[in-house]
């Protein structure tokens, strides 16, 4: 997957879909005080971080340990991203991430899976063993992703008045359509290098 930095943020930050979680996370943190709500996302939108790291820098040696080949992560997370997207474009009753929890939500769903879902460990996984002499650059590119997702989850309350829910709605499913798109073309280039390589 041979992509620059601003196309791999892109491309992460589409995964992420922070605009599509805005509702999940308004419905997660409704019961908090305004301030331990800002506390619980930081939180949150940090340990995503840090489980996306660890999976950037160490996705080519779990590969290895796994006997998993670059080929079956492409196919693999196009599979998952397509899944994604599609719920995205038709969302069940129980939305997205299916029934969510009481209380206060710790690590699931809010971290993982809304902001460190499979497809987005999955893309850092191949861009990582595809080409492990720019880490510094996809490093970049996660950082400017998740940057722009927690700038808009902090804003989640503002953005949700102001655009409201039927045109976050007509956001998400635009990203879902986008999302599928990728999906395919990532599935399609993993049976392409697994072909040239048989």
């Amino acid at each position: 997957m041979e992509m620059s930095i601003a196309s791999a943020a892109i491309l992460l930050f589409l995964i992420m879909d922070p605009l599509g979680n805005i509702p999940v996370f308004l419905t997660l943190l409704k019961n908090l005080s305004a301030a331990r709500r800002r506390i619980v996302l930081l939180r949150e939108l940090v340990i995503a971080l840090v489980v996306l790291l660890v999976f950037l820098y160490a996705g080519q040696w779990l590969l290895k340990l796994l006997h998993l080949r670059q080929e079956s992560v492409s196919i693999a997370g196009g599979i998952v991203l397509f899944l994604i997207g599609i719920r995205m474009i038709f969302p069940p009753s129980e939305g997205i991430f299916g029934e969510l929890p009481d209380g206060e939500p710790f690590i699931v769903p809010m971290a993982i899976p809304c902001i460190a879902g499979p497809s987005t460990i999955a893309a850092l996984m191949l861009l990582g063993s595809d080409n492990p002499g720019r880490l510094g650059e996809w490093t970049i590119a996660l950082l400017v992703a998740w940057g722009a997702t927690a700038v808009l989850l902090l804003g989640a309350t503002t953005l949700y008045r102001a655009l409201g829910e039927r045109t976050l709605n007509a956001v998400e499913r635009l990203m879902g359509m986008l999302l599928v798109a990728i999906s395919v073309q990532m599935f399609l280039d993993g049976i392409k290098s697994y072909l040239a390589a048989a």
